[in-house]
């Protein structure tokens, strides 16, 4: 019997605030434990929380991205639970009023276009951090002790709930990287899944192919990376059909993805909504969100990754991978733009982004957003190209050496000064060019003969030549030009 998944993501975003969602403690990454709190994430007894209106606005914006439906009105609830990491006793979420609902996002499944819904997008407040003593560098207890700490507790999260409509492995990670190209287009979050600003919550269940009914899930929670959301589904998807075809029974149930093992273990029985005892939070009073403040929201979207793509197709004439390839991330789009419109041939820019520049970034590990070359020192090096100043095979080389001056010397190096430096400049004077011509020709009989008998690839054999007695410096159309006249049959 064949066997379908069906799945559904829980996605927790980390907005970009400065601040927390109902208090104004730092969110800053990696500060000392317990050094950023205050009464209100800490939830001591007579404090008030204070909703952070950036929050609000960077949830409303994800909604409109995502073609969600804006609430008018929503609500605060208090999701209770007891964990270490949660010094409330409940966590301020919502319920059954979300900020957004209804909405979908596009992706892309065996080359179509697929519509993957979205359920709802609720903001809320994180919990802490448990760290146990077995996963500190210096830990001489053997494990024994676990330390909370709660700088993480009170920073703004979106939950954004997928439909069902997931059916594989492979799916699940395009739909999580699309959702977070939109959440860095739209700078809401930096999409950091090692830092935890992006992590996932898979629910999982397989069905014989053909059938309606929902098989009984299974949730995987905090995957932090792309690679394990697919491994994790993968085990599951497999494990449970396993199960079932040795006439086993499913329990629904939370469970941990084990990088190590490569399986997925039994963390607890899954809970239900009623086992959280909802209620409105009694603090925060309903969220009124008028229709003009959604429309100016609205209209301060920046361009979005699908409109994007098809722009660059249609106005700069790229295939569809240099599309998909340059609109990836939003800097890496404006990078590519930036020096379209310094003059830069829309294609020629995408070849040298693709190829030397990614190869050179990729050595270093490092982000456009770091890279040391700025869009018009590529432009000016394109330029000297085009006026016949330096070859493209000599291009490369200055290219190189103007990216590593630039990162070396933290300034701008041109390539002009690279051209002058190494003593680069291409040979287009006709007289010396034809003298090398001649040399080669002269010291190549054989092979003149042969290419008079008929092979003509042979030509490339005498590029190669003079090319490397001008070490790359000669004027590639004259050589070829100058080659073919004096090879001519009489």
């Amino acid at each position: 019997m064949k066997y379908e998944a069906v799945i559904g993501l829980e996605v927790h975003a980390q907005m970009l605030t400065e601040s927390k969602i109902f208090c104004g403690c730092s969110t800053k990454f990696g500060s000392e434990p317990n050094t950023q709190t205050c009464p209100v994430c800490i939830g001591m007894p007579g404090v008030l929380p204070v909703l952070n209106k950036k929050a609000l606005e960077s949830a409303i914006k994800t909604g409109l991205a995502m073609n969600c439906r804006i609430s008018p009105c929503s609500r605060f609830a208090r999701k209770n639970y007891f964990y270490p990491d949660l010094p409330k006793g409940y966590q301020i979420s919502q319920y059954e009023l979300p900020i957004c609902e209804y909405g979908y996002i596009e992706i892309v499944v065996d080359g179509a276009i697929k519509k993957s819904g979205i359920t709802r997008i609720h903001m809320e407040e994180d919990a802490g951090k448990n760290i146990h003593e077995s996963a500190l560098p210096k830990a001489g207890g053997g494990g024994n002790f676990s330390f909370v700490d709660l700088n993480r507790a009170g920073v703004p999260l979106m939950e954004i709930v997928s439909e069902p409509d997931i059916r594989s492995p492979r799916e699940a990670v395009e739909y999580m990287k699309k959702l977070r190209n939109i959440l860095r287009y739209l700078d809401v979050c930096d999409g950091n899944m090692e830092q935890g600003s992006l992590r996932c919550d898979a629910n999982v269940s397989v069905r014989p192919v053909g059938q309606n009914e929902l098989g009984v899930k299974v949730e995987i929670k905090n995957i932090n990376s792309f690679r394990f959301v697919e491994k994790a589904l993968d085990y599951e998807i497999r494990r449970q059909i396993k199960v079932i075809e040795g006439e086993g029974k499913i329990i629904q149930e939370t469970r941990l993805w084990d990088s190590t093992k490569g399986i997925t273990e039994s963390m607890r029985g899954k809970e239900e909504a009623h086992d959280y005892r909802y209620f409105p939070e009694p603090d925060l009073v309903p969220i009124t969100v008028e229709q003009q403040w959604i429309d100016e929201i609205k209209s301060s979207l920046p361009e979005l990754p699908d409109i994007k793509r098809q722009r660059f197709i249609s106005e700069y004439g790229l295939p569809e991978y240099d599309a998909d390839l340059l609109i990836s991330e939003r800097p890496l789009a404006d990078w590519y733009e930036e020096a379209v419109k310094l003059g830069g041939q829309p294609r020629i820019v995408a070849n040298w982004i693709k190829g030397e520049l990614m190869r050179l970034l990729n050595e270093d590990n490092m982000s456009i957003e770091e890279c040391p070359l700025k869009p018009k020192q590529l432009v000016d090096m394109l330029h000297l190209i085009e006026k016949g100043t330096i070859s493209g095979k000599i291009a490369k080389t200055i290219f190189q050496e103007m990216y590593i001056r630039s990162k070396t010397l933290k300034i701008s190096v041109y390539s002009d000064v690279i051209v002058r430096d190494l003593g680069l400049l291409q040979i287009s004077d006709t007289g010396e060019v034809e003298k090398v011509v001649d040399d080669v020709i002269a010291n190549n009989i054989k092979e003149v003969e042969r290419y008079k008998g008929g092979e003509e690839k042979l030509i490339g054999f005498f590029v190669g030549q003079v090319m490397k007695l001008t070490k790359g410096k000669a004027n590639p159309q004259m050589v070829n030009e100058l080659l073919k006249k004096k090879l001519s049959i009489p």
